[in-house]
């Protein structure tokens, strides 16, 4: 198998490279800065010389460069032409999106029917990528991620945030009251492979059946030796959890016995 990965040095990109080479996949990341993501005809012939079964788009503009309207560029428009490009040359299109195209304010448990409806910002641009990638290609699959959770402080995962939060304020408050969606990372990797070769449509990938934002970073803290002052809120009130009976993770609490 030969896949072209988008966001290759993000958080879930990276580790999806990883995860297909050892299973023996020619795996090639897309380098924005030799294939412009808004000249087409240099992505066309791209695309054409790796010749991929499948195309992962993983990419946001989390590394900004200055350009007009990058963050629509690159979540929403790049997806268009990526859509479409994989629909003419007949290759697998998974497209990474976000539970974040729900907002706040949206009363979750959420599942494929729930209508996302984020107002704006990232949501906004990835709930509009999302209806835009199966108008250019119908067998597009996309989907949906919550926070990831590994074992290294690295890129943009929990574990990261909580020693941020350490950092700056010598203290993590995590509320009782908020169900974050969210998996742990190499679950969600191979999830993203096994729902390449799945039918396409709409998927979202969510371990946490029904643990607060609290019992995860108390369980995390004692996996991780106690190193952070854990301290309960219920300053962020939000049922963030996606339903999909099709894809099933590990639970988080065989990744985190200490769950209660």
């Amino acid at each position: 198998m030969k896949a072209i990965v988008t966001g290759a040095h993000g958080t879930v990109g990276s580790r999806l490279c990883e995860y297909l080479r050892r299973q023996g996949a020619e795996v090639v990341g897309w380098d924005r800065n030799v294939v412009p993501v808004d000249d087409y005809g240099a992505m066309e012939n791209f695309v054409r010389s790796v010749a991929p079964d499948v195309l992962f788009h993983l990419a946001t503009a989390s590394r900004p460069t200055g350009r007009p309207n990058e963050s629509w560029l690159i979540n929403y428009e790049w997806t268009s032409e990526l859509a479409w490009l994989t629909r003419q040359l007949g290759v697998r299109f998974v497209f990474s999106s976000t539970a974040m195209v729900f907002s706040d304010h949206a009363p979750g448990p959420f599942t494929v029917d729930s209508v996302p409806e984020a107002p704006d910002g990232y949501g906004y641009e990835k709930r509009r990528a999302e209806e835009r990638a199966f108008q250019q290609n119908p067998e597009a699959r996309v989907v949906r991620l919550g926070w990831q959770i590994d074992d290294q402080p690295s890129g943009n995962n929990m574990l990261a945030s909580l020693e941020a939060q350490m950092r700056e304020k010598g203290r993590v408050e995590a509320s009782t009251r908020w169900l974050p969606a969210c998996a742990f990372l190499d679950d969600t990797v191979r999830a993203l492979l096994a729902l390449a070769w799945a039918e396409p449509g709409l998927y979202m990938l969510d371990a946490n059946e029904r643990w607060s934002y609290y019992d995860i970073v108390r369980a995390l803290n004692a996996r991780h030796g106690g190193r952070w002052q854990v301290e309960p809120t219920e300053h962020f009130v939000y049922d963030q959890r996606m339903i999909d009976d099709r894809v099933v993770l590990p639970s988080l609490k065989t990744r985190l016995p200490g769950l209660s």
